[in-house]
Parts: structure tokens; C-alpha cells; sequence
């Protein structure tokens, strides 16, 4: 049996940002699917993560896919856009044209590429009319632009009208809680071949938490247009959490 070695490239959603463990480190759906993997085939398997919060989606294929590549694993998974889709001057062609390059690099070094789709946070947030339009036609056209690949593994979480809901979102409304992580991977697992935990799907909904009105605005929002007046991001100065190979042995701490 070919001994798996897994690899995800992207932004927040990818590190996992959303889904803190008690010591503050993110997990996130990423995580959970590197070890359903190793339940499932019941064979430890080589994981590696280099998201980075706060990417747009060519500097994650600039500064990510060939350090990811150079690793040689067996598949790599790639998201990227939904921070390009909160600014209203990038093109969503723009964007595609990094998912072709990923695919493209993908196939030449012969790794097998998962490909996401984010969920759809619109709901809840500012401007949601805009970013709900951006995000279709991004979503729309990833598909459309893949859709002859038979040989790419697709989880599409956009379409997922029960995951735009709040109930899987966290206090910042535009990061997934657990619920929400827990979600995404059991579709990955689920287009990987494997059976994931059934309450993956559906968890019970956690306590509603986070501040409303002014408060949300001037403890989420605010931060987040004094990074775009700066020119910061989220991610500067941060490492990847896992930039070389960790082992998820199977059903490592039950």
C-alpha cells in the first residue's frame, strides 16, 4: 500500500482558524481529516500545513505550493479566494488563474490535488449582498473551470446552504467554528473514499457567543479595515504549524 503523505496550502480556513484547542493552537477541519485518513485506512499517515491566515490566494501558491511540492507528498489540498473575494477590484479570473496554476504544478510533479471550495460566511456579515455575488461566481467558475478533471478530488462547501448557517460560524462571523470544521471534513473524508464520523455532518449546535451591534463592529470589524489601511495581514510574521512532516498514527488518543 503507498504510504499517504498529505499536504494543505491555503489561508485561515486551511490553518484551521476558528477551532482553537484548549491551548490556543488552531486545528480545524485539515487536522480532523489527517487523522479520520489514518482511522479510516487503519495506516499512520504523513501530514504537513502550511496555511497561513490572512493570504490572498497568489501569494498562497508564491509563497506555499513549492515548499509544499518540494516536500514530495502524495496528495496536497489547495483553497484559496476568499479573502480576494472581500476586495471588490480583484477579478474573480484573477483567482482562477491560481487554481490553474496549482493543478498545473500538481500535475507535473504527479500529486493527487484535493480541491475546496470555502464556506459561504455572507450571511452574517457586512456587505453580505456583495460578498454572497463574488462568492458564487467565484465558486461557479472553479467548477466550471474543473469540471473535465475527474482526476482532481473536489469538496465543494459553498453550495452548502446548512454550513452558511450561524450555528457553524464563530464569534467573528467570518471564521467556521468547530461545528463548521467538523463539517468540511467530513466532506473531504467522504470525497476521499472513506465514512466519516456520522456527527461530523451535524454536531449539536454550540452556545451563541460573540459580541452584537457596535461591539462586533468595533472589536472585528474595526481590526479588520485598520490591517487593510495598513496594508497588514493577520498572518505576518506567523509559521506555518506544520511546515514538515507530523505522523498521525491511527486513532491516536482514544
Amino acid at each position: 500500500m503507498q504510504k499517504i503523505r498529505f499536504v494543505a496550502i491555503g489561508d485561515s480556513f486551511t490553518e484551521g482558524v476558528g477551532d482553537e484547542l484548549p491551548d490556543g493552537r488552531p486545528r480545524g477541519w485539515a487536522d480532523l481529516v489527517a487523522q479520520g485518513w489514518a482511522n479510516a485506512s487503519d495506516e499512520p499517515i504523513d501530514y504537513a500545513n502550511l496555511a497561513i491566515r490572512g493570504k490572498l490566494v497568489w501569494p498562497i501558491v508564491n509563497e506555499q505550493l513549492e515548499r509544499a511540492l518540494s516536500l514530495q507528498p502524495t496528495h496536497l489540498s489547495f483553497n484559496g479566494g476568499g479573502n480576494d473575494v472581500l476586495r471588490p477590484r480583484t477579478k474573480v479570473a484573477h483567482i482562477v488563474d491560481a487554481f490553474e496554476q496549482v493543478i498545473h504544478r500538481c500535475d507535473e510533479a504527479g500529486v493527487k490535488l484535493i480541491l475546496l471550495s470555502g464556506a459561504n460566511p455572507a450571511q452574517q456579515l457586512p456587505m453580505k449582498n456583495m460578498i454572497q455575488r463574488r462568492g458564487d461566481e467565484l465558486s461557479q467558475a472553479v467548477e466550471d473551470h474543473f469540471a473535465d478533471r475527474d482526476d482532481v478530488i473536489r469538496a465543494f462547501n459553498w453550495p452548502d446552504r446548512e454550513l452558511a448557517t450561524p450555528p457553524y460560524w464563530s464569534e467573528d462571523r467570518l471564521h467556521m467554528n468547530s461545528r463548521g470544521h467538523h463539517r468540511v471534513a467530513a466532506r473531504v473524508l467522504t470525497a476521499l473514499g472513506f465514512e466519516p464520523e456520522p456527527e461530523w455532518w451535524t454536531m449539536p449546535a454550540l452556545p451563541a457567543a460573540g459580541p452584537r451591534g457596535w461591539d462586533y463592529y468595533r472589536e472585528h470589524v474595526g481590526p479588520w479595515m485598520k490591517r487593510r489601511i495598513t496594508r497588514t495581514s493577520s498572518g505576518d510574521g506567523l509559521d506555518p504549524k506544520f511546515g514538515t512532516w507530523h505522523r498521525m498514527e491511527p486513532h491516536e488518543g482514544e
